[in-house]
């Protein structure tokens, strides 16, 4: 959960490398190729929108980009390359790696060291840190990465804070904005940035990558790796979750509680929020949020292809839900309320 000076990250998963320490990335190579593209041609957009569900590989990607640019910042040099890939011993690589590199800059939710706790959000102060990131020379002479991870944890003044970069950005600067709920995010800001969508993996890529992980593939069988890649709903984190915390059975649960909707099962409701509730049920009430995500991600999908008109309100529910899970993991509150309000909220979009 640390990085290199001990400080807990906020975006680091237990078990697992962190994304910039991750030299492969599984999947995604249509947007691989569009990156490389526009980059090997020298008409690399300043701020990219890298949408899709939690844990798809949005950082991963993100992080390959930073090295290659890093690496390789002559455009023309770069020009036709196969793929993004950096080798792991590149002196880019193993500074993005530590995250020393003086060219990258990420933007995440801190670690509040009174509280021991990371702040519920990304605050104005962090992306201010990025005016004089970009208002200074590279210390490389070549371009500058900006990494946020992940834009829906901005609060509204570090939003806008963000938009008045994006509106003057510097030369020889990029800005890689990760999400899940784009459509949360200010108009403005996407205005800003080219939108590259990323679909979930499929159930066998998910498991390619569980058994890549030495801790995750020693501790689990084969027959659980298989059954969590299949349940993942191809979101390595939803695997890890389903591993870490029974979540096969917890997964089969909530999704009945959820194809129900609008009809609503009060009895196992209660039961399922005093459940979560429990003490050292961290995990399996993160994998409730998740499979809520899912649920909102899978109707504005299918909205949009039949052209509902209705997809921001299912943004503005998706936005609330992970900013009030993200105040109780930060204050320690009671879950029970959270799981029983966001059933209740989700039973009255199914109604509409």
């Amino acid at each position: 959960m640390s990085d290199a000076d001990g400080v807990p990250e906020s975006d680091r998963r237990e078990g697992c490398p962190h994304p910039r320490e991750t030299e492969g990335l599984v999947g995604h190579r249509a947007a691989e190729d569009e990156l490389a593209a526009a980059y090997g041609s020298n008409r690399m957009h300043h701020a990219w929108l890298v949408a899709g569900p939690e844990g798809i590989g949005k950082a991963t990607l993100a992080y390959r980009l930073a090295r290659f640019v890093l690496a390789h910042p002559d455009p023309a040099e770069a020009a036709g390359a196969a793929s993004l890939a950096v080798p792991r011993d590149h002196p880019a690589a193993r500074r993005v790696a530590r995250l020393s590199h003086p060219d990258l800059l990420v933007l995440r939710r801190g670690w509040n060291a009174d509280r021991k706790a990371f702040y519920g959000d990304i605050r104005v102060d962090d992306v201010r840190r990025a005016t004089g990131f970009f208002g200074s020379t590279a210390g490389e002479g070549g371009w500058r990465v900006a990494i946020v991870d992940t834009a829906d944890d901005m609060n509204g003044a570090a939003a806008n804070a963000l938009l008045k970069v994006l509106e003057e950005p510097p030369p020889r600067a990029i800005f890689v904005l990760l999400s899940a709920a784009p459509r949360g995010l200010p108009a403005p800001v996407r205005s800003r940035c080219r939108a590259l969508t990323l679909a979930p993996l499929a159930s066998s890529e998910v498991r390619t990558v569980l058994g890549g992980l030495p801790e995750i593939a020693e501790e689990h069988d084969d027959e659980a790796l298989d059954t969590a890649a299949a349940l993942s709903e191809g979101s390595v984190a939803h695997a890890l979750s389903l591993l870490a915390s029974d979540g096969a059975s917890l997964h089969r649960v909530v999704s009945g509680l959820l194809d129900r909707l609008p009809d609503v099962d009060v009895k196992a409701s209660h039961a399922l929020a005093e459940d979560l509730a429990k003490r050292g049920a961290e995990q399996r009430f993160g994998l409730f949020v998740s499979l809520v995500g899912d649920w909102l991600h899978a109707r504005v999908r299918a909205g949009a292809a039949a052209g509902e008109a209705r997809l921001a309100r299912f943004a503005e529910v998706w936005e609330k839900t992970a900013r009030a899970a993200r105040d109780i993991e930060t204050f320690n509150l009671d879950r029970r309320p959270f799981v029983l309000e966001t059933l209740a909220q989700l039973a009255g979009l199914a109604r509409r």
